[in-house]
């Protein structure tokens, strides 16, 4: 989900963060995360900070979750079989070129209480804006919203030591655990990628079957929202019209989880009746076109089947270290464009249409944002989380 996603909102479900009333996410007064139960953890903290929440777990099974990242800076050029495989391979081409930021984890009971003390976990992962790839927009937003860059490069959570204790946390692979998340293609991506090590499955349906192993029993609250009247928008939206009060933060994945919980537990009880049918929503995530059940067995939707076939698409892409012509796996699929980051933005790759205009141009930095704002929502600058 977009960093951009979000906005005011907070509250909900009783818990020991819950907030009535609307807001635009602008404190007069901002609280530190501390404050607002927020826990940042860094490489130092890493292994304290899991061993709190292998305990919590075992209470709290609904784990909230939202992701920041650098934007999008490529998109998939060849030939695809529908306008769904297209956009699973857009998420792919940018989860598999580009690193996560921050993760966000919010755990809750079974009536939205938070715990005690600190509800939420912010985990920060290194990250270097003069080696990795980046979309400009993406990373300006995420200075101005508090994200500290030069403390990623220099505490930053190694992703490798932070997969080995996310697979013994009790947390993943666990059909007890329910993950709730908003708009989150992108959010498990960078999860699966993390937990992997690896990048994402060609095919769609091979990231789904993954998706359910890791997690099985997953929300998204903006499919849910195609059940409820009047609710539209973005994360921020929604928590308005939920008259919901930001905790934290905005555009920080710590607060945008928070967030995410409460709109998800409020939504419950006003249209759902606190009884969420997993035959019709468990599994599914926005804007990807198949999707499983709770049981396991595979549903393929039908959203998104126009054919899009013999579309060469170019923009996008690039960076430091980005190698030309990336595959995506699809046909003859590759990746195309420009972007920004490490030791410039020269080209990602070329497409048979017109990537040539976006050759070697470190200031274009935009080429895909209708594209990120069509995966994501109402104007979300570049998908960052």
């Amino acid at each position: 989900m977009p960093s951009a996603v979000s906005g005011g909102g907070g509250g909900g479900g009783g818990g020991n963060h819950a907030g009535a009333g609307g807001g635009n996410g602008n404190n007069m007064n901002p609280q530190t995360n501390e404050e607002c139960g927020i826990r940042d953890v860094w490489r130092h903290n890493l292994d304290e900070e899991f061993r709190t929440i292998r305990h919590i777990v075992q209470k709290y099974h609904y784990v909230a979750m939202d992701t920041e990242f650098p934007g999008v800076v490529a998109r998939p050029v060849g030939e695809f079989r529908s306008s769904a495989d297209y956009q699973y391979q857009f998420l792919r081409c940018n989860v598999d070129l580009l690193r996560i930021i921050q993760l966000g984890l919010t755990f809750m009971d079974e009536e939205g209480h938070t715990p005690p003390g600190f509800s939420t976990w912010q985990f920060n992962f290194k990250f270097n804006l003069n080696e990795d790839m980046y979309a400009q927009d993406s990373i300006d937003l995420l200075q101005n919203s508090g994200i500290q860059f030069k403390k990623h490069e220099e505490d930053g959570i190694d992703p490798l030591d932070f997969a080995e204790l996310l697979m013994t946390s009790g947390i993943v692979l666990m059909d007890n655990i329910k993950w709730l998340s908003f708009h989150s293609g992108y959010d498990f991506g960078y999860l699966l990628k993390l937990l992997t090590d690896q990048n994402l499955p060609a095919e769609e349906s091979d990231f789904f079957e993954l998706l359910r192993i890791y997690f099985p029993t997953i929300y998204d609250v903006k499919y849910l929202m195609k059940s409820c009247k009047n609710l539209k928008g973005g994360l921020q939206e929604v928590a308005d019209q939920l008259e919901l009060r930001r905790v934290g933060p905005q555009h920080q994945a710590g607060s945008d989880s928070l967030l995410t919980g409460m709109a998800f537990f409020k939504m419950r009880e006003m249209f759902f009746e606190d009884n969420i049918d997993n035959a019709k929503y468990c599994g599914h995530l926005y804007g990807l076109g198949t999707s499983f059940i709770v049981n396991g067995s595979n549903n393929t939707a039908s959203s998104n089947t126009n054919s899009n076939s013999n579309a060469n698409m170019g923009g996008g892409g690039g960076g430091a270290g980005s190698n030309a012509n990336t595959n995506t796996g699809s046909g003859t699929t590759g990746t195309s464009g420009t972007g920004t980051g490490g030791n410039g933005g020269n080209t990602g790759g070329s497409s048979t249409a017109n990537s040539n205009a976006n050759n070697n141009n470190n200031n274009n930095n935009n080429t895909n944002s209708s594209n990120a704002n069509n995966y994501h929502d109402n104007g979300e600058t570049n998908a960052t989380s």
